[in-house]
């Protein structure tokens, strides 16, 4: 006989066994067991949380000859037939590939015929959101207002495209992501029916990585137990099989963040590659754990055991790496790493893009968003402390030498070097250069500042307002160009950037136009 999934053999029968939506199963039975059943639901909510099991046992529940407090019994032939799938009481639809308007109209054409056995005809349609538009609208009188022995059951995952025509003819209900602890005692349950020796830790890692899912998280078990079949399920051996890392290295992998060591960290990536890790799912846990300091420091609450899901004795880890970090850092590294978590689903080159990130993290310097600059001073604040502390000697030996002047474009630039007479001369005459622009970009150009930056190239700086398309079109910037290096007859080298309109401009760049004293009185 051919193997059946977990998922599919121990799918429940009855309300009692459905696991996490306990406010959807009481308020189904008592409409079963008081006779108040809806003629239309909505089951909203992510996948694997019960939706389409929940549809099938109500299915079965409103045609059960002899229900059990609101539930089938299963022994009836009713139950039986329709959980043989042999039934033309209930039929299931699938929205996704059955969605014209012929298919709808199909449907109500059966409608107006009473069940041949039991009380009443259910449709259950899954993936209800994709159908077209001229199939709601198709559905929408025959869910209003059908023969009292139908029932409609729409199931979907994105019920944000469900209109509000038919949400309004719906009880609607939402399927909440099942918790971890949930999850890992249903697998346990399970495994125990089926002799299979697992960890509870390992139940415990396949849960959290289900994502809320219970049947994500059978599914993963399933892929688990076959690899080990006949052996004992260990915490490592899923951490193998489903390409994780322990949890140690992600506390070496912050320690090594913290202590800005590029080398070390450029290592352990090298290490969780060797491995054979998924990269994306690396990161994804690392967030986590991240996510786990960040509790950790803002709950006065001593027992944090159950809410991070860990051992006490990694709890006990745990406070002492969050001692070393401070919120803000958390919540920047939680920005950069998601932002990297979203960027490495579409990447061809995920080490590439993740090694990438963490120098950028590493080098704050690089970086010229405010988060980078506020990085950058608190590095310079500890520093500070260090120094007054005595915990570092200055001497003249010590004291790195200046970096260029235009190192960081954000930076208000200080000019060391005369500036060359053909800038001298383009911010001179720049209103008329601006007047010979091309009338849909004057208005900001008229808006711009002119500053210098290395290899004395010329800045023209626009305000923040300015379309980002001003600054990447390549075609804009020689237009630019082209006009400045006629108009002066000499090839000029240039850049956009852009400033902060709500701060004096000779606080993030160096203003040519004052250290040269020009004064733009009319424009030409």
């Amino acid at each position: 006989m051919a193997y059946t999934a977990l998922y599919r053999k121990f799918r429940p029968q009855r309300f009692d066994d459905v696991s996490g939506q306990e406010h959807i199963v009481t308020t189904l039975k008592n409409q079963i067991n008081t006779g108040r059943m809806g003629h239309a639901y909505l089951f909203c909510g992510t996948r694997g949380t019960g939706k389409t099991t929940i549809a099938k046992i109500f299915a079965r529940a409103v045609n059960c000859e002899s229900p059990v407090d609101g539930s089938p019994c299963g022994e009836c032939p009713t139950c039986r037939s329709i959980a043989e799938g042999k039934s033309l009481n209930v039929v299931e639809i699938d929205a996704a590939s059955n969605n014209s308007v012929e298919n709808v109209r199909q449907i109500i054409e059966e409608v107006a015929y009473p069940p041949v056995e039991g009380r009443y005809k259910v449709y259950i349609m899954d993936e209800a959101h994709m159908l077209t538009e001229g199939a709601r609208n198709a559905l929408l009188k025959t869910l209003e207002e059908p023969p009292s022995y139908v029932i409609f059951i729409l199931a979907t995952t994105e019920v944000h495209r469900i209109p509000i025509t038919i949400m309004s003819r719906c009880q609607r209900y939402d399927f909440k992501r099942i918790a971890i602890d949930v999850i890992a005692a249903r697998m346990k349950q399970l495994t125990d029916e089926e002799g299979i020796e697992v960890e509870e830790k390992a139940l415990k890692y396949v849960a959290k990585a289900a994502d809320g899912s219970m049947r994500d998280g059978l599914s993963l078990l399933d892929q688990c137990i076959a690899f080990e079949f006949g052996h004992k399920l260990t915490y490592e051996k899923v951490l193998d099989i489903l390409g994780a890392v322990d949890t140690s290295v992600f506390e070496r992998f912050l320690d090594q963040l913290l202590a800005d060591d590029v080398k070390g960290s450029m290592a352990l990536i090298e290490e969780v590659v060797m491995q054979g890790r998924e990269l994306s799912q690396f990161v994804s846990d690392f967030i986590w754990h991240l996510r786990n300091l960040m509790l950790l420091k803002n709950s006065d609450d001593g027992d944090m055991e159950n809410l991070l899901n860990v051992s006490a004795e990694r709890l006990e880890t745990m406070k002492v790496q969050a001692a070393k970090i401070d919120m803000n850092t958390i919540f920047r590294y939680i920005d950069v790493f998601s932002e990297l978590s979203s960027r490495m689903k579409f990447s061809a080159q995920k080490r590439i893009t993740l090694e990438m990130y963490v120098i950028r993290l590493l080098r704050p310097q690089m970086d010229t968003d405010n988060e980078a600059l506020l990085e950058r001073v608190r590095r310079l604040e500890k520093l500070s402390e260090k120094i007054e502390r005595g915990e570092i000697a200055l001497s003249t030996a010590a004291v790195p030498k200046a970096a260029p002047a235009a190192e960081n474009p954000a930076e208000k630039v200080q000019l060391t070097r005369a500036v060359p007479e053909d800038i001298q001369r383009v911010v001179r005459e720049w209103p008329v250069i601006v007047g010979k622009t091309d009338n849909m970009y004057r208005p900001i150009m008229k808006q711009a500042e002119l500053s210098m930056g290395e290899n004395e190239k010329l800045l023209i700086c626009l305000p923040d307002s300015a379309p980002d398309s001003m600054i990447r079109d390549e075609e804009i910037r020689q237009h630019v160009s082209d006009i400045i290096n006629e108009h002066i007859e000499k090839d000029v080298p240039m850049e956009f950037r852009k400033y902060s309109a709500t701060r004096n401009f000779g606080e993030q760049y160096a203003d040519l136009k004052k250290i040269l004293h020009v004064e733009y009185l009319e424009e030409e």
